[in-house]
């Protein structure tokens, strides 16, 4: 039997780099909003131990982070279960150290900004700041970009229809139950 490990267990950056990958996943489904999303990516930058990390993804559903550690048995069994994403450059995840840099900073930025304003340090205009920064962003790399995007938006395009096709099922063999 394998033991858990300890909550106070030291993180690396790989894990906050895991940790940042699986929030933005989790605002790219709605789960969270642009707000949330940069409270919860500071919180991530200075975490210190899994702890903490646990705290911030305590009532999202899977993504977790992934952690340095995690038995290679597990990893395994989780590797056999996901389809392989396509990788959009030759760093593991995916992501060239400019679009790292954007992600980690542009929550900051947007969290800046606003308190700047509404302390009345700086004008309006200085939201104009966050905003060009995440228009430059989004015009750089989009959202996904890679030869393979179209086809990731079609399978989870049909990953939902299925699924509301099984809600809605189970909703109308429900009310035949009730109905009786």
């Amino acid at each position: 039997m394998t033991e858990v490990p300890s909550p106070q267990l030291r993180i690396s950056d790989q894990t906050r780099e895991s940790a940042l990958t699986a929030l933005g996943e989790h605002m790219t489904a709605g789960r969270i909003d642009i707000d949330e999303y940069g409270e919860r990516s500071a919180r991530i930058t200075a975490a210190k131990t899994r702890g903490e990390l646990g705290e911030i993804f305590g009532d999202l559903p899977s993504p977790h982070p992934s952690y340095d550690d995690t038995p290679q048995a597990a990893v395994a069994a989780t590797a056999a279960e996901k389809q392989p994403a396509p990788q959009r450059s030759g760093s593991p995840d995916g992501w060239t150290s400019p679009q790292r840099f954007i992600a980690a900073i542009l929550p900051v930025l947007w969290i800046a900004a606003i308190a700047l304003i509404a302390t009345g340090v700086v004008g309006g205009v200085f939201i104009l700041v966050p905003i060009g920064a995440s228009v430059f962003a989004k015009g750089m790399w989009g959202h996904g970009g890679g030869p393979h995007d179209h086809h990731d938006r079609h399978d989870r395009h049909l990953r939902d229809r299925e699924r509301r096709r099984e809600l809605r099922d189970s909703y109308r063999d429900r009310r035949r139950e009730l109905g009786r």
